[in-house]
């Protein structure tokens, strides 16, 4: 299933997303419409719209997949930014 279906009747969870991010540093989010296969769109279709988060890492799903420690610092910072104004 496509996540954008379940989402877009829920336009404050992408702008909450996007404010927290731009907290973060992050100058430019982004997003885009994704089909299933991720935990997302599984709660996403179960009732709870949930978005996946990018968490800046690399290479997925491959041997030399990898994040670095300042992507997974402003991501932390995101969740928490998320928390404090959700």
């Amino acid at each position: 299933y496509n996540m954008y279906e379940r989402l877009k009747d829920h336009p404050e969870i992408l702008t909450l997303a996007e404010a927290a991010m731009r907290a973060a540093g992050i100058q430019s989010p982004t997003h885009s419409p994704i089909r299933g296969g991720t935990d997302g769109a599984r709660l996403s279709y179960m009732g709870l719209p949930c978005p996946n988060l990018s968490t800046g890492g690399y290479n997925f799903h491959g041997r030399k997949e990898m994040i670095t420690v300042e992507a997974m610092e402003a991501m932390v910072n995101v969740l928490e930014s998320i928390v404090r104004n959700a």
